[in-house]
């Protein structure tokens, strides 16, 4: 579980970023802060591990606050102006949002800080090896109708892509899954062992293939097209040519 603050001067934006971390299940909101000096005193009374923090504030800005810290938890940055994000870079921020956020977009930089708190908990433990193993989730979240669905990656038959749709297919239910959220931002999601993408609409699991041909995967009976651009990609997952 990750303790964290939101910072932000709008009431609306704040309460907006609070409902937001309050939909992370390994996220802990402790406190909300108006502007840079009440996340100050906030810092100063409880332990925090991660700052979401607006950077337009008066008196202080979000920037300006990171620099005075004399040790930074981590922090995401989330903004209406992309002109900052290299000065945010610069102070090793863990991610760079612009208002509006998107779930998905949130979701994937909270999932960013989890996996640095992990390697830095491990490189910190007692004992523990000089260089971590990198953490493996076999599950992530998604957003469908204002939840966030916890979905295995073993579950997972085929994805769809459809706009800034993908379909889900899963074993466990005959009904896929209607995710809003790219393909190209699900596919960064997904561990490349288990899954290769076959055309600009379908990423299929490995473990599902039955079949393969030059122009076709199957999956059981089901066949699907293989795009041009991927049949490189099926070849080396064969090691044959097709």
């Amino acid at each position: 579980m990750l303790r964290c603050i939101a910072v932000d001067d709008e009431p609306l934006a704040l309460g907006l970023l609070a409902d937001n971390i309050g939909k992370v299940p390994f996220l802990e909101l402790v406190a909300t802060c108006g502007d840079a000096f009440e996340a100050t005193r906030a810092l100063q009374e409880k332990e925090v591990d991660l700052v979401f923090m607006d950077i337009q504030m008066p008196g202080l800005t979000g920037l300006q606050f990171i620099q005075s810290l004399p040790k930074r938890p981590m922090i995401i940055l989330v903004t209406a102006y992309k002109k900052f994000a290299p000065e945010g870079f610069d102070l090793d921020v863990v991610d760079y949002l612009i208002k509006p956020v998107s779930m998905d977009r949130f979701l994937k930089a909270c999932y960013k800080a989890q996996e640095l708190h992990q390697l830095k908990t491990a490189a910190a433990a007692p004992g523990g090896p000089a260089t971590p193993a990198p953490h493996t989730p076999e599950f992530f979240f998604v957003n469908v109708d204002y939840s966030l669905v916890k979905v295995l990656f073993a579950d997972i038959i085929r994805i769809e892509g459809s706009g800034d749709y993908v379909k889900l297919h899963l074993n466990s239910t005959p009904k896929p899954l209607l995710v809003r959220m790219s393909g190209k931002l699900i596919e960064a999601e997904l561990p490349p062992d288990k899954f290769v993408r076959i055309h600009k609409s379908y990423i299929v699991a490995i473990a599902s293939i039955t079949a393969v041909r030059k122009n076709s995967v199957f999956i059981k009976e089901m066949e699907l097209p293989v795009g041009e651009t991927y049949r490189e990609a099926v070849r080396q997952l064969t090691g044959r040519n097709l």
